[in-house]
């Protein structure tokens, strides 16, 4: 039976019960309750005009997230809370200091991205209170809380600025405990299934339930974090008639280690599963950086990202290079398989009609395997590589014993070098097998030219990053990333604090 929306907003539950199952938050919150400080500008989750906070409970812990409300379905908010730029305020009812900071360091113009900007910094305020750390935070971590954010005319210095200052204004606490106990009063023991105007949605709450709703409804639409699907409908103008979520599944959310394997639940966030996989793998760090923004890694899944198998992901070329597999479940049980075999073509993969994602298996680090992931891109933060470049070779006594090389924007899907690794397999890892191993490349792919770059500019820079690599990893005198990285080399050591 289909029963309403509930969520917590304006410190009461609000319910829902008249909107199609793809009015994404932004619309409702600007059209039906005219609530009006959150902003529409690019409506794809680039620009940040949209950014509201996102709370929800997981086991007893809060989760508060800056998220993109323009790609966001209404539904999704089912059981959890929303705050946008009209909840915020200091405990004397006046400016809250993330605003107040803005106003004495002529952060905002024309005004129409402040408010995105505001609950962005709110969403690094709430972080750090709730970390208990103090002073101003680093510009590495500013950066990165704005990554989603573009401003137009005010230039991002002085919004930096009150990033810093913020911290130096009284405290304005925010109330965890009477947000946790609200969200405990609307959790529902029933999954949410959800009709209007002949649309459906529904999330079911176990994954028995999904694979079950997966078999009577092989046509319907899986959403995770919606930082795809939502632009089906923004931008594409899709019709999703019936619509099954994953978010509210709770095994799907698990990070287990499991028989040398760390096993990502399909509804971790991209921002969670790089926490934990950075933790074991710290080369992984830049990219993470450079993967999306913050609200698109706060709401994005690491399973949606290798479901959707992009050519241009910037997962899985380094999850295929480390040897990484894919769990798929249904009603009639669960199958893995390596990543590199679920993608059969553009857009096509393994996946029987009634199958989901459940989770992917990362192995472990391996000794004598250094692992390393590149990204080109136009800018360094928020951008779609040109090319993505992953190597893992087992170097021992100088000689390759094995090698996985994958690379993503090379190909119609992420695809491994497989007459490069041929190349290098029994070979000293020297110059000469660098040379043979790139001219090798030149039989395994035959790059596209886009708006991105071209097919030449794509090869010559495969080629290139596979030098790099071996540069980093050669047994005589390697290269530290630092000394390999322009861009680090350029920062002085309050920016490239971590």
């Amino acid at each position: 039976m289909s029963r309403p929306i509930r969520f917590h907003y304006r410190g009461a539950v609000h319910t829902v019960d008249d909107v199609s199952p793809t009015q994404t938050v932004l619309q409702h919150l600007r059209e039906d309750l005219h609530c009006t400080g959150t902003k529409e500008g690019c409506a794809e989750g680039d620009c940040g005009a949209c950014t509201v906070i996102v709370g929800e409970l997981h086991g007893d812990a809060l989760q508060l997230k800056a998220v993109n409300s323009c790609i966001q379905f209404t539904p999704t908010l089912d059981g959890k809370a929303l705050f946008t730029v009209e909840d915020l305020q200091a405990d004397d009812d006046g400016l809250h200091p993330v605003q107040q900071a803005m106003v004495e360091c002529h952060g905002s113009q024309c005004g129409f991205c402040t408010p995105g900007f505001v609950m962005s910094l709110w969403g690094l305020y709430l972080k750090r209170e709730d970390a208990g750390e103090s002073g101003a935070p680093c510009r590495r971590e500013i950066d990165d809380t704005l990554s989603g954010n573009l401003c137009r005319c005010t230039g991002y210095r002085p919004i930096i600025d009150a990033a810093r200052r913020m911290t130096e204004l009284p405290a304005a606490h925010f109330d965890r405990d009477a947000v946790k106990t609200a969200l405990a009063g609307i959790a529902n023991a029933e999954p949410l299934s959800y009709e209007y105007a002949g649309r459906r949605f529904d999330a079911p709450r176990t994954i028995k339930q999904l694979a079950r709703l997966r078999a009577e409804f092989p046509q319907a639409y899986l959403l995770a974090g919606s930082t795809d699907v939502g632009l089906w409908v923004t931008k594409g103008l899709r019709d999703l008639p019936h619509i099954i979520y994953l978010g509210a599944v709770e095994e799907l959310r698990a990070l287990r280690d499991a028989d040398g394997m760390l096993e990502i639940g399909a509804g971790v966030s991209l921002e969670d599963a790089y926490n934990v996989i950075c933790a074991r793998f710290p080369q992984l760090a830049e990219l993470r950086q450079r993967f999306a923004s913050l609200p698109i890694r706060q709401a994005g899944t690491l399973g949606g990202n290798v479901a959707n198998g992009s050519p241009i992901g910037d997962s899985m070329p380094w999850l295929i290079a480390a040897g990484a597999r894919v769990v798929l479940r249904s009603e009639a049980g669960e199958r893995d398989l390596a990543l590199e075999d679920f993608y059969l073509g553009y857009q096509k993969k393994d996946l029987c009609s009634d199958e989901f994602v459940a989770a992917v298996r990362l192995p472990l680090p391996r000794e004598n395997t250094p692992l390393r992931t590149y990204k080109l891109a136009k800018r360094f933060d928020q951008d779609i590589s040109a090319v993505c470049a992953a190597f893992a070779l087992t170097i021992e006594d100088g000689r390759v014993k094995a090698a996985r090389i994958a690379y993503g924007g090379m190909a119609a899907t992420p695809k491994r070098a497989s007459h490069a690794e041929a190349a290098l397999v029994g070979q000293d890892w020297d110059e000469t097998a660098l040379n043979a191993a790139c001219a090798a490349l030149e039989q395994d792919y035959a790059p596209l030219s886009d708006m991105r770059a071209s097919s030449s500019y794509r090869m010559r820079t495969a080629k290139n990053l596979l030098r790099r690599y071996w540069m980093e990893t050669r047994p005589d005198a390697p290269l530290s990333p630092t000394q390999l990285n322009a861009w680090a080399q350029t920062q002085t050591p309050a920016e490239t604090q971590a």
